[in-house]
């Protein structure tokens, strides 16, 4: 969450910012609330120094000719009365604090100054492309059609299984997408110096606000029955980047940064996505994903999101998959980043670009709801992270992408040079 000194130096300049994101900031609620839990303080710091006094005022009213007893009871039944006023003002900050905490939850990141104004997606800015789009001598398919006819992904057997925005992928195509994951994996594990790391898929409460999912976006979630009050992740974003709550990171280990990539599923409710992408595997309720964490200085931060998001990029050209990389407006930006890129795969069956990877700087945002920390060795004192994270990539997707770039004529998929490895010998998909 924001720094809350930031907003009150200068309220009216963090609303001007957070407009960018259209959201507005409540001014006169977040002076309300912080100048109730000012006075309360005040107030009790107030009568603490009574009772202080009060409780010496037992020889001076013995000395004036009261007697011990009286003076006892006089102090005591004064005393007494300031005891009840405390915790009635204890009582009272404690929920002006929480109202505070709970307001302080609902504020957005501030976008980065580089962040263009923009209402959605169509006002995001291409910075870059790469690769040549396929050109076909016949009208291309999209992926359903491809998958389906191949035998490999079968949408009616999973929807008799669960219900609808699932699949089930078979043979060759169940093999071609474990075989996507592998290699994401080894080539941030190889190349891009990511340590691997294994995470629960459910995660409590405390690891979802942490990250910024709660309490905004519990809609999106699945939540799980039982007492526990469990979650299935929606990324592996919310597990990896936890891992550094409450933690003090020593500065030997900050010298090249914290860097973790992480295979799992993620599970999606798409609340707010009713009637898009109904079709295939471009918005599923289940989906696997090859996530990058990173952990930095906050100096490092600006330079670590380009070397992060070059690291998703990697994949798409070893893959040979054209693709363009935009910087989100702030109406698209999403509610935890300061800055994103999306990189937008090209899709021949629907012939447009669409998202596969989504790369975040979030500066001290979600260290500071963690209370994530590495100590400075020039201060000796802890100071927050930098968190960022994205795809690297979206499995799903990237094979999406793979089936409607790689198609041919007769109908079958030719598997990209860089996967072959893992696919024992197979060539194509037919």
């Amino acid at each position: 969450m924001l720094d809350i000194k930031i907003i009150r130096q200068d309220p009216a300049g963090v609303a001007e910012k957070l407009a960018k994101k259209k959201y507005t900031l409540d001014i006169a609620a977040f002076e309300a609330l912080d100048n109730e839990r000012k006075v309360a303080d005040s107030e009790s710091q107030a009568l603490l120094a009574e009772r202080k006094s009060a409780s010496k005022k037992i020889g001076e009213l013995v000395q004036s000719g009261v007697s011990v007893d009286e003076a006892k009871q006089t102090v005591n039944e004064t005393l007494a009365k300031i005891g009840e006023q405390l915790e009635s003002l204890k009582e009272r900050a404690r929920k002006a604090q929480e109202a505070m905490d709970e307001l302080l939850l609902s504020i957005p990141n501030i976008p980065d100054d580089a962040v263009p104004v923009g209402d959605d997606e169509d006002a995001n800015i291409e910075v870059a492309t790469w690769g040549t789009k396929p050109s076909f001598s016949f009208e291309p398919k999209d992926h359903v059609d491809i998958g389906e006819a191949l035998g490999g992904l079968d949408f009616d057997t999973a929807s008799k299984i669960t219900g609808s925005r699932f699949v089930v992928m078979q043979g060759a195509m169940a093999r071609l997408h474990r075989a996507l994951i592998q290699f994401m994996l080894d080539t941030h594990i190889n190349e891009h110096d990511y340590q691997e790391v294994y995470v629960p898929y459910m995660v409590n409460a405390d690891s979802l606000k942490g990250t910024g999912q709660l309490p905004k976006f519990e809609e999106d979630l699945f939540k799980l029955g039982g007492e526990q009050g469990y979650y299935l992740i929606p990324t592996a974003e919310v597990p990896v980047t936890n891992m550094l709550r409450d933690q003090i990171v020593d500065a030997k280990q900050m010298e090249y940064g914290l860097r973790y990539t992480c295979h799992t599923p993620c599970f999606r409710s798409e609340a707010g996505s009713y009637g898009r992408d109904t079709r295939g595997m471009i918005r599923q309720h289940q989906f696997e994903k090859v996530e990058m964490v990173q952990l930095v200085k906050p100096s490092e931060s600006e330079q670590a999101l380009e070397s992060l998001t070059g690291h998703a990029e990697a994949i798409l050209q070893k893959l040979g998959l054209a693709y363009r990389k935009v910087i989100l407006c702030g109406g698209d930006l999403g509610f935890s980043a300061l800055k994103t890129y999306d990189l937008e795969v090209w899709l021949p069956g629907q012939q447009k670009y669409r998202e596969i990877s989504s790369c975040s700087n979030f500066g001290d945002y979600q260290a500071r709801r963690m209370m994530a920390r590495w100590r400075n060795p020039e201060t000796n004192k802890p100071e927050l992270l930098h968190t960022l994270n994205g795809s690297g990539l979206a499995v799903g997707r990237t094979l999406v992408a793979i089936l409607e770039n790689y198609q041919t004529e007769q109908g079958t998929v030719t598997v990209p040079e860089a996967l072959r490895p893992y696919m024992g010998g197979i060539t194509e998909l037919s």
